[in-house]
């Protein structure tokens, strides 16, 4: 199997009005388009739906679902609100402050930016609960290949204790350096 890309990535949303309005007004996202039917294509199962886009980078786009007729959604009681984001990129940390005043000038909370040596990111939520992430590479190709090149060691590794393993410890040495 071949990929080229992500097409889109789907989620479900409270309100699909009030999610347009934050990913076009606030995040600065195109709504590209809608597609509403009373059955689901794949199942043939009666549920109504509201299904909208946004673009979210050439020939990639982010999707929500309105399900009116099911409960409301949550979230996974088991899973921490931190590892379950979305994450896009930005051109440059420029990009990501500029990001960052809009994003705050709208009221919302941000956390960041955070240096992860590879890129740098903010961290915010949308009306849904939905955690996003936007990130600027800063690390260049060279630590890139660096990271890649440790990967299949450090699954290994994991694998066999999971447990935290080190290979690649330097991406945030300074961050707990200064912590300490």
């Amino acid at each position: 199997m071949t990929t080229i890309g992500v097409h889109h990535v789907a989620y479900r949303c409270n309100d699909a009005q009030e999610t347009v309005d934050f990913y076009t007004n606030v995040v600065g996202m195109k709504y590209a388009m809608a597609i509403s039917e009373d059955r689901v294509p794949s199942t043939k199962e009666p549920d109504p739906y509201m299904h909208i886009f946004f673009e979210a980078g050439p020939g990639s786009y982010l999707a929500f679902f309105e399900l009116p007729n099911s409960p409301p959604m949550g979230k996974d009681p088991n899973t921490p609100e931190w590892v379950q984001h979305l994450a896009f990129e930005v051109p440059d940390e420029a990009a990501l402050m500029t990001a960052k005043d809009r994003l705050e000038s709208h009221g919302l909370d941000v956390l960041g930016p955070i240096d992860h040596s590879l890129f740098k990111s903010i961290y915010f939520f949308d009306p849904s609960g939905h955690r996003l992430e936007l990130a600027a590479n800063t690390g260049g190709a060279e630590m890139w290949r660096k990271a890649a090149d440790v990967a299949d060691d450090m699954l290994a590794e994991w694998n066999q204790k999971h447990g935290t393993v080190r290979q690649a410890s330097w991406l945030h040495q300074k961050e707990f350096d200064e912590s300490e």
